[in-house]
């Protein structure tokens, strides 16, 4: 049974709080004072809180800094009365979960706290998902909160204990390999070999030794038997990075392997069983590949059994300040510098309106940069090259005056709907109230530039 702690100095609140919450299955412990919260929160045991913003002897503040002091996955829900709401989205800003104004319906904070409670799962899982990973990754950018990224997680974990054939498909710097590891770690093969090719970086005359082996004298050079990397992996994964750039006769053997799980060396006759998991990754259209000729449409049938799509990171912006957050310190290490790996408001600004054309990867190259131009504490705009261009450098100057109004203008109403979006805690109908549009119209515009600022647990409704 979930239990939820209840500060509020009104009886009659925390009467018909307490119906609701026990009418569907909770535990509720009520508290009528900052002091008797914060003993009660020390206990430890709860999974959500729900605090007023004044009280006796205090605000919620103190009770959302206990909580996120000693508990910081336990998510708060702060009320308040309307002429508090400015303080009340900066408890949002401080980490709270959301706020909801008095008066309310009980029914509506019940399924705000139960909103909460299934995300906060989600990022325990996350956690123990990263700790599991970074036994075996040096480096586990497999740290995100937005949804995209948690429903990628899920797919990781369904077919991890399969021997189903994974494809991964998505832009240079995704994290491909990333999450092929992953697959792999998180499944029965994890003691066995993770063997990974490049597809692309080896030479079309040396891939085919390089995956099937070769025999003694199957060529000139070669003076004795080589066993190729599917040998090798056998009862493990083999990872095919940038399939889409293998050649023509060579993806006709894969083929073979991928349906009769055998080969024979370059060379030889000998028929070599095997019994791997084969997972493939592209930042190729592979449909687009297969129409054009240079792709086989039966292997990129065999291939496409369990898809995952990994989406640019401008397309997952939630995701950006949580890997900064692990990128600072990890780099700042390698470096020998003492970094904070908080960073202020102004930062956040500069790196959620970057494209991050390059992905994760680029991400961390910019703050490895910034780590090394930094000589104090903590990271500050100047460090990131790109801040000065702003939201307007993709602007082509040198074209018709209207196109240029019209990409400036569209530039300007994305700074403003994410400024907005952190005032209101990204709480949207704030945001649309103080923006002056209708709700329909944020949400389009929204989706329309790819907004996702992770404010406390991300743009809410």
């Amino acid at each position: 049974m979930q239990k939820i702690l209840i500060v509020e100095d009104k009886e009659a609140m925390v009467d018909m709080l307490t119906r609701t919450f026990q009418a569907d299955g909770f535990a509720v412990r009520p508290a009528y004072t900052v002091s008797d919260g914060v003993a009660a929160l020390l206990q430890g045991g709860f999974d959500a809180v729900i605090t007023d913003m004044r009280l006796p002897d205090g605000d919620g503040m103190e009770i959302l800094k206990a909580v996120k002091r000693s508990f910081p996955l336990v998510p708060v829900v702060v009320i308040t009365a309307f002429g508090s709401i400015k303080k009340a989205v900066e408890a949002v800003k401080g980490g709270a979960y959301d706020f909801i104004t008095k008066p309310f319906d009980p029914e509506h904070l019940l399924l705000i706290i139960k909103r909460a409670l299934e995300e906060k799962s989600i990022e325990r899982e996350n956690l123990v998902l990263k700790k599991e990973f970074s036994k075996f990754l040096e480096m586990p950018e497999i740290i995100g909160v937005s949804n995209k990224w948690n429903e990628i997680i899920k797919k990781v974990k369904r077919v991890a204990t399969t021997k189903t054939t994974v494809l991964i498909l998505g832009e240079s710097g995704t994290g491909k390999e990333v999450i092929a590891r992953a697959i792999h770690y998180m499944g029965p093969r994890a003691s066995k070999s993770f063997v990974a090719i490049n597809c692309a970086a080896i030479s079309k005359d040396l891939i085919e030794s390089e995956l099937f082996g070769h025999e003694k004298g199957a060529f000139t050079g070669a003076t004795e038997i080589k066993h190729g990397r599917f040998e090798l992996a056998d009862r493990g994964t083999v990872f095919l990075d940038e399939i889409g750039d293998m050649a023509m006769p060579l993806q006709s053997k894969l083929l073979r392997v991928l349906e009769e799980s055998e080969f024979e060396r370059v060379g030889g006759t000998k028929t070599i069983k095997v019994d791997l998991k084969i997972v493939a990754a592209s930042n190729k259209d592979l449909k687009k590949e297969v129409s054009e000729g240079r792709f086989r449409e039966d292997l990129l049938y065999r291939l496409d059994v369990f898809p995952i799509a990994i989406p640019p990171l401008r397309e997952r912006r939630q995701d950006i300040i949580p890997l900064v957050r692990y990128f600072i310190p990890v780099l700042a290490r390698e470096i020998g510098k003492n970094i904070s790996s908080s960073v202020s408001p102004e930062v956040e600004r500069i790196l959620l309106a970057h494209e991050w054309r390059g992905n994760t990867r680029e991400l961390r190259n910019a703050i490895e940069r910034a780590v090394i131009l930094c000589d104090g504490t903590a990271l500050l705009p100047e460090h990131f090259s790109f801040h000065r261009d702003g939201p307007y450098k993709k602007i082509n100057l040198d074209a018709p005056l209207h196109e240029v109004a019209a990409k400036a203008a569209k530039a300007a109403e994305r700074v403003r709907i994410e400024d907005a979006l952190k005032q209101a805690g990204g709480n949207k109908t704030k945001t649309a109230e103080m923006l002056k549009v209708s709700y329909k119209t944020l949400l389009s515009k929204i989706k329309e530039y790819g907004i996702g600022i992770g404010i406390g647990n991300g743009v809410r409704s």
